[in-house]
């Protein structure tokens, strides 16, 4: 710094000085001012003489400013040299010379030179020159190799000298193998002394009375110690002990062994309690300037607040995976490796009653048939993480439901150790999905029945009304009375066909009366006995106080003569026929196949029979139409259709359960029906059958049928009516613009080309509302009910109908 401060201050020194010349200099600039003063003015010598004379005296300081400066640098045993802003050394001291052996090179270019090119001491070095170069200062130490291939270790320095821009002084010094030494246990010792200080867990000592003779600043903060000027504690250890019981000494280490490793509870200053795991290693050691040796420990301290929390948010989360594993809908299963259930929630057992899971393979717990699909499904899995689709099987036990699985892959560390499974009840899905696709079986096959239908009602309507007017000729004495009679059954059980066809499309229509079905069965039993024949034994159980139910009387009794029939069927050989009934309240749903019946007051009929019973694998479509085991010619396949179709449109529910070789019962439940007194009863099963079914009015006849509108119209005028007859509904429109206010009566078909009867009766209506209308059709009365407005007054007739049955509706309407 003197040397900086000289080179600053004075100013008048000049640069050559600073670099070293010397008086010759001087002497030379002198004598040419001389001469040229001496030639110029002869009076200025006296004048150039004491300029002379100053600067000798400025000479002279400068140099032992110089010689004070070097003598600086050679007080210190490390080498040391100032260089220029040129580059050019300006001073070295003596250990200078001596480690570089009198090179006077800057010591950049001398280390430079001795490194090896490329190497990172070069590269050191390098950055070392810039950061000086740019006003900072630096200090590493690089290896120098040396020419018998050792490497030697020089501690190198540099800084710009405050107050002289450019100069820069620079020092070196080899590095002793014992310096090095030094410096590593230093080194070490600070490092080991900062990781104590702040490691993550705690380190004290303290004497027997508990006084801190050390503690590292992690402990200390945890309790908020402080320590005093002197750097000592007030505190004590037992002091910061908290929640010791009633009567239990002072803590102390030292003279209670188990106390020496174990938790205790921990509050300093600052007011934080944490619980602590202490482990205290006492030792003996001597104490200079006092008598004897003294006992002190070694003390570490864990926080567990962290691990406390941990352990109470694991079993939080714990306690919430149990509950949602114990408590989901859905069931969950975990499998090992090898596919064997491991662990499985309540859902699941209350979905496999009746077989046994644990340890299972899970695979064993789905149907024979489907098991080949989820091993592949699990195995898939299992390999690839996922499946693509999750996969719909049927699982063993009491209820056998069909389940949707939707499995991944469980792994540790990357190696897989077996499966999570879900499984979502299907079963509803799939009774919906079976009853989706048997009502659109149904419906398509009960477009086709009606279409069906409603061409054969128009011919058997012609032919059984034709019948009746012949029958009107010929009496029963008449030798063609027979043959008219004959074709009249033929037509009869034709229509009874047509009706199975609307029966298991449930497009018939139903008349349906309050009635008693022991009254229903006990005049029907005659014509059982004789359709079963002489070798099967009917037998009738007739339950007490039976509930009345609501029904169409003929066609339950359609029901039980087809399942009689379909019973004498199967017992070729001869057995029993058992009709029995019973009233049934069910609290829970019954389930079977697709069909689930709510709870609710049933009556139930039994047809049970001792035949051959029908096989498992079809038992689930014998209610399919036109599906039959009979050879070809035996059979329709409309009889146990046209049962399902009568018995659900009332509102029932059929069951059947048969054995190989023991025989077949089939259950109807019908639905309970309140009459709320006799009368009611009475009044359902009356019936008006007019005497006299001749009248007088005028009647517009619309049909397109000409046969059915020929039938009609003679049958009408036979008993007293005048007759308009129109071929369709535009023709009609033209005889109700002429006739309108004389007409009484309209009898339409519900069906016809363009304009239908539903359509007409609106045009009509709108000129005249009360007007009187008997619709006739081959379908189903909801059909053309729900092409008319609501509240709007129609009668029905179904096709095919008899000259009497047309005669009385035509009489009920118009009284």
């Amino acid at each position: 710094m003197r040397f900086g401060r000289h080179i600053t201050t004075a100013s008048l020194v000049p640069a050559w000085l600073l670099a070293g010349s010397h008086g010759a200099h001087a002497q030379e600039g002198t004598a040419w001012a001389a001469d040229w003063i001496m030639a110029v003015l002869s009076i200025l010598v006296i004048g150039l003489l004491g300029a002379a004379v100053t600067l000798g005296l400025l000479w002279r300081r400068a140099r032992g400013e110089r010689n004070l400066l070097l003598g600086s640098l050679n007080a210190t045993s490390r080498a040391r040299q100032v260089i220029d802003p040129a580059g050019k050394v300006v001073l070295a001291n003596d250990a200078f010379e001596r480690l570089f052996e009198g090179v006077r090179a800057p010591l950049p270019q001398l280390l430079l030179a001795r490194v090896r090119a490329g190497s990172d001491a070069a590269e050191i070095l390098r950055q070392l020159i810039i950061t000086v170069a740019e006003g900072g200062r630096g200090r590493t130490e690089i290896e120098i190799p040396q020419g018998d291939g050792s490497v030697d270790w020089f501690d190198v320095s540099g800084r710009s000298i405050v107050g002289s821009p450019g100069y820069v002084l620079w020092g070196a010094e080899r590095v002793t193998a014992q310096r090095q030494i030094e410096d590593f246990i230093r080194s070490d010792h600070e490092k080991f002394a900062d990781l104590i200080e702040h490691a993550p867990i705690g380190f004290y000592s303290v004497d027997e009375t508990g006084r801190f003779l050390f503690i590292n600043s992690t402990l200390a903060g945890w309790l908020g110690l402080e320590p005093d000027n002197e750097g000592s504690y007030l505190e004590h250890l037992q002091d910061l002990v908290v929640d010791r019981p009633a009567g239990v000494p002072a803590y102390s280490p030292f003279r209670d062994v188990e106390a020496r490793s174990g938790e205790v509870a921990l509050r300093g200053p600052n007011g934080r309690v944490f619980q602590a795991f202490i482990r205290h290693d006492v030792a003996t050691v001597q104490v200079p300037d006092s008598s004897g040796a003294k006992l002190r420990t070694r003390s570490v301290v864990h926080d567990l607040s962290r691990e406390r929390e941990l352990e109470s948010a694991l079993q939080v989360s714990e306690q919430y995976f149990q509950r949602f594993f114990e408590e989901a809908p859905a069931s969950i299963l975990l499998l090992d490796e090898k596919g064997r259930v491991e662990q499985a929630n309540p859902a699941f057992q209350h979905l496999l009653i009746g077989a046994e899971w644990a340890q299972a393979r899970f695979v064993d717990l789905v149907q024979p048939e489907e098991r080949p699909a989820a091993e592949a499904h699990l195995a898939q899995v299992m390999a690839e993480g996922r499946a693509g689709q999750p996969l719909t099987v049927r699982l063993v036990g009491d209820k056998q439901r069909s389940v949707t699985i939707y499995a991944s892959r469980r792994e540790d560390r990357g190696r897989a150790i077996g499966l999570i499974v879900h499984l979502i009840d299907a079963t509803e899905q799939k009774r919906l999905e079976a009853q989706f696709a048997q009502s659109q079986k149904m419906q398509a096959v009960g477009l086709l029945a009606g279409g069906i239908a409603h061409d054969f009602n128009n011919l058997l309507t012609a032919m059984i009304g034709f019948c009746d007017l012949l029958l009107l000729r010929h009496k029963a004495g008449d030798q063609s009375f027979a043959d008219i009679m004959q074709i009249k059954q033929n037509a009869n059980r034709a229509a009874n066909l047509v009706r199975q066809l609307l029966a298991f499309s449930r497009q018939q229509t139903l008349q349906p009366r309050v009635l008693d079905v022991t009254d229903v069965l006990a005049e029907l039993s005659h014509l059982l006995r004789r359709l079963i024949g002489e070798n099967i034994e009917l037998m009738m159980e007739h339950g007490r106080d039976l509930k009345f139910v609501r029904v169409d009387a003929g066609q339950l009794e359609q029901v039980i003569i087809n399942l009689a029939v379909n019973a004498r069927d199967a017992m070729i050989e001869g057995g029993r026929l058992l009709i029995r009934t019973r009233n049934v309240t069910t609290t829970e749903p019954i389930s079977r196949g697709v069909e689930v019946m709510p709870p609710g007051s049933y009556v139930l009929i039994e047809i049970a029979d001792t035949g051959s019973g029908i096989p498992g694998d079809i038992l689930d479509r014998i209610f399919e139409p036109f599906f039959s085991t009979k050879a070809v010619g035996s059979g329709t396949g409309l009889g146990l259709s046209t049962v399902y179709g009568i018995v659900r449109q009332t509102g029932g529910f059929v069951f059947v359960d048969s054995t190989m070789g023991k025989g077949t019962n089939f259950r109807i439940y019908l639905p309970q029906h309140a009459a709320t007194s006799d009368a009611t009863t009475r009044a359902d099963h009356a019936e008006d059958q007019p005497r006299d079914l001749t009248g007088i009015g005028t009647v517009l006849l619309v049909e397109d049928e000409d046969a059915v509108r020929l039938f009609s119209a003679r049958a009408l005028r036979n008993n007293g009516y005048k007759v308009l007859e129109a071929r369709s509904g535009e023709a009609a429109l033209e005889l109700l613009n002429e006739q309108l206010a004389d007409i009484d009566l309209i009898i339409s078909d519900v069906v016809m080309p363009r304009m239908d009867g539903p359509t007409l009766i609106k045009e009509v209506r709108q000129r005249r509302a009360d007007i009187k209308v008997i619709f006739i059709s081959g379908y189903a009365e909801d059909d053309f009910r729900r092409k008319i407005d609501a509240g709007e007054e129609a009668h029905f007739l179904m096709k095919p109908f008899t000259l009497k049955q047309l005669a009385t509706k035509v009489k009920e309407v118009l009284d």
